[in-house]
């Protein structure tokens, strides 16, 4: 009798890219490592992203003594950008070049203003401080910040556009999905390093993380395109003169009164969960006395929370569940995430703080991949690039605005409780705080409400194309 040989055991690297999220994206053209290291530019987006607000805002606010009004106009400014997203991504598809390259060219002038805003951006900080040097600091500031803000934006919109070049149709959107883990995995990272790094806080130090992520960006995005994208100069010649132009693009695209309604109420849940965004960080600090690195864990928890979102929701679709149901249940769970750090403060519990961070990004994560799956189910013919973009440039600019919000109000009401003396106590110091999650509370109720006709819609007139019945991905994720 012959004993069948046992199977022999997968190799480490194999068990290891087999538990990678939405490893099955590679393909014969384009295989793991090739695609692992085209998602670098990702992790440079993430660490700017931490630096931009996470880590610096709290520092302004806290060592620095900057105004949080300001400092919360400051992390705005780059998402100025946020609304041309769009428009970029299809300048990249029409570029003219007499080299051949229609990503590359975008990508590497990205990186160029992301590196020029991180290598002024401390030295504009720190002027900040100086009461005889404000106004110099408060320009240079906002020129680091609209430089990092723009450079990041147009690489990221380049990078995924070059991301479905290079991918075959069926993978295209589990590899685009494997892009969005990895700038959440490089946000998380970029976090708990720099809170290390930072945990003792000094000038220089500041300083040197800041200028040393400058530096990895430039090496992360030279890395992640080196021979990614191949000179073509036949579809680099310039635009077929029949070809449909941006604005009449969006013009077919903005005469359904549906696709209003849906941007409508995803501005209003982005602009609600992102009020938070420069206020967690100095709440943790002035209210609960966090140290630097411990409150630079938040935006890691944050992170932690979107991924975790992000997977719960690719088993929901697959399970059939209806992306707007989704989006409403993010931002049911996003409500119960504001309670808990709206009572952090009384209770003095950083553990109730870092469970609502870590409930914050759970909630994020389930709003924007329904409402993302839903704008896929809009993207019909030439609009599906522009569908998207949409969805990406609402929801940045609402998160913007709801950012700004936040700062002003929570500042107003300061001042006029007068909490805003350090002599006040603490309860009375938390009301700004306070008062901008109330209203977060409240935008997510509307959010709710209004998302909720759309199901009713949807559910009456059933779509026979429904992008569930394919593999789930993300499809030209654009934040």
């Amino acid at each position: 009798m012959t004993i069948p040989a046992r199977p022999k055991p997968p190799h480490w690297t194999e068990l290891a890219f087999r538990l990678l999220p939405f490893a099955d994206a590679a393909s014969d053209d384009l295989p793991l490592p090739r695609l692992l290291r085209l998602s670098l530019f990702q992790v440079s987006v993430g660490m700017a992203t931490v630096l931009l607000n996470g880590t610096l805002n709290r520092v302004m606010v806290v060592e620095l003594g900057t105004p949080t009004w300001l400092v919360a106009l400051l992390i705005a400014v780059p998402l100025l950008a946020a609304p041309f997203r769009a428009l970029v991504g299809h300048k990249s598809d029409t570029h003219r070049s007499v080299l051949g390259w229609r990503r590359v060219p975008y990508i590497w002038f990205g990186t160029l203003m992301q590196f020029g805003g991180l290598a002024i951006m401390p030295f504009a900080l720190l002027l900040l401080g100086i009461p005889e040097r404000f106004e110099l600091g408060l320009v240079a500031a906002t020129v680091a910040f609209l430089l990092t803000g723009t450079g990041f934006h147009v690489t990221q919109t380049a990078g995924l556009a070059l991301v479905t070049d290079l991918a075959p149709r069926d993978k295209r959107p589990r590899a685009i999905a494997l892009h969005y883990v990895t700038l959440l995995i490089g946000m998380m990272f970029s976090a708990f390093v720099i809170g290390g790094v930072l945990s003792d806080f000094s000038a220089t130090k500041l300083v040197q993380v800041i200028q040393g992520c400058a530096l990895l960006t430039v090496i992360l995005n030279l890395t992640a395109i080196w021979k990614q994208e191949a000179r073509n100069p036949a579809i680099t010649k310039g635009q077929e003169p029949d070809a449909p132009t941006f604005s009449q693009l969006w013009h077919d695209f903005v005469k359904d009164g549906r696709n209003a309604r849906l941007l409508t109420a995803i501005g209003i849940g982005a602009a609600g969960f992102a009020m938070q965004d420069a206020l967690l960080e100095p709440y943790g600090g002035e209210i609960l006395k966090l140290s630097v690195g411990a409150t630079t864990g938040l935006t890691g928890a944050w992170a932690l929370g979107s991924l975790t979102g992000f997977t719960l929701a690719g088993a929901a679709l697959a399970r059939g569940w209806d992306p707007l149901r989704l989006a409403g249940s993010g931002m049911v769970v996003g409500i119960n995430a504001f309670l808990l750090v709206l009572f952090a403060g009384p209770f003095s519990a950083p553990v109730m703080l870092y469970a609502g961070s870590l409930a914050i990004g759970l909630g994020l994560g389930l709003f924007s991949v329904g409402t993302l799956m839903e704008a896929m189910n809009l993207a019909r013919g030439e609009s599906a690039g522009l569908a998207l973009g949409a969805w990406g440039a609402v929801q940045a600019t609402c998160a913007g605005l709801g950012i700004a919000v936040g700062g002003l109000l929570r500042d107003g009401v300061a001042v006029l409780l007068g909490s805003g003396d350090p002599a006040a106590s603490v309860a009375m110091r938390a009301t700004g705080y306070g008062t901008v999650y109330i209203l977060e509370i409240a935008l997510l109720l509307a959010g709710l409400v209004a998302i909720g006709p759309l199901v009713t819609y949807q559910r009456r007139q059933p779509d026979t194309q429904n992008p569930l019945d394919q593999p789930f991905g993300l499809m030209e994720f654009p934040t």
